[in-house]
């Protein structure tokens, strides 16, 4: 993974370990969105990447867990596409 939950979690300024199992959850979702969004399939290729794909990675963490309820996935999508639009791969 591109970030570790403790890195989310000082993102999110988030104490305590009652809710770890959700953000790690959350950061497998958001890792998983983000490599299909820049076409890559290899975790260890993504991982290898620049500092806006660990941007774009908290991001997605940070949206989903504040937007639990009511997440507009449409617009975290066009927001992540514009994150990494310069790592982004021409095709799969």
């Amino acid at each position: 993974m591109i970030v570790s939950l403790e890195e989310v979690k000082e993102y999110l300024r988030v104490e305590g370990t009652e809710e770890d199992a959700l953000l790690t959850g959350f950061i497998a979702a958001a890792q998983t969105l983000c490599m299909d969004i820049t076409r890559i399939t290899e975790t260890a290729a993504f991982d290898g990447l620049d500092s806006s794909a660990k941007t774009a990675v908290l991001f997605a963490v940070a949206y989903l867990y504040e937007h639990r309820e009511e997440a507009d996935h449409h617009e975290l999508i066009l927001t992540l596409r514009a994150l990494l639009f310069g790592v982004r791969q021409e095709g799969f």
